[in-house]
């Protein structure tokens, strides 16, 4: 074993000095882990979560406006069959759905031809 001048090892500075480099080396890895965490929490989770909140939310209101329309739909249906009986209310619904169609695929033809 190598000693000092004074007489004192150096392998004892050595290893005091590696100790202290891996404390340090230590703490640099634990703060950028943890400022990674932050930022990857703050600029990915938070927006994430916002907008699956918002899709949720959206979903819902969604849901709510099918179901409202079935009512209506099914109010305004009962309502058409008391003046013209139930086929008469079904065969109105029908001609209307079926003109509508006829509508759209002409409309359609004539942007494609274009």
């Amino acid at each position: 074993m190598a000693t000092s001048p004074e007489g004192a090892p150096h392998d004892d500075e050595r290893v005091s000095i590696i100790d202290a480099i891996a404390d340090l080396l230590e703490t640099l890895v634990e703060w950028l882990r943890q400022e990674a965490e932050a930022i990857v929490r703050e600029k990915v989770v938070a927006p994430i979560q916002k907008l699956g909140l918002t899709l949720a939310a959206a979903q819902a209101a969604g849901c709510l406006f099918a179901v409202g329309m079935i009512f209506v739909a099914v109010g305004l249906f009962i309502l058409l069959a008391q003046w013209l009986t139930y086929p008469g209310a079904l065969l109105a619904i029908g001609g209307v759905l079926l003109l509508g169609s006829v509508v759209f695929a002409v409309i359609k033809m004539r942007m494609m031809q274009k």
